[in-house]
């Protein structure tokens, strides 16, 4: 089994699909409205923005948090939380052992808090 669509809250889909266009790095794979639906393929899963969703938090995995982060802050997405290193893994059993897994915030076109999540090698101090 595996996660198919997530739904997030869009009160606008023009500019839902002008943000997350920036953010994913394509366009949608469908809109249909009337009734006010738009599917963005993520991954294996789609992402459904609709008006008559409920706000989610969705945490997208990226290559780099923190140049995804400067990319982003260049474009003037709001940064609700700095990159961080939030764990380091020692096994596999929430992510590739002996990465850090790195986050941040930021907070969408419609108001929504958005995760960005990456792993790198881990850094020893």
């Amino acid at each position: 089994m595996e996660i198919l669509q997530v739904a997030q809250h869009a009160d606008d889909l023009d500019r839902a699909c002008a943000f997350y266009e920036l953010l994913l790095g394509g366009p949608p794979a469908a809109r249909f409205d009337p009734p006010g639906l738009l599917f963005f393929n993520v991954g294996r899963s789609r992402l459904l923005l609709e008006r008559a969703a409920a706000s989610a938090l969705v945490y997208l995995q990226v290559d780099d948090v923190p140049a995804t982060v400067e990319r982003l802050r260049g474009l003037k997405v709001e940064i609700v939380d700095p990159p961080h290193i939030i764990f380091s893994h020692t096994d596999d059993s929430l992510g590739p052992a002996g990465t850090d897994e790195w986050m941040a915030f930021i907070r969408d076109s419609e108001g929504n808090t958005v995760g960005l999540v990456s792993h790198e090698p881990r850094h020893d101090p």
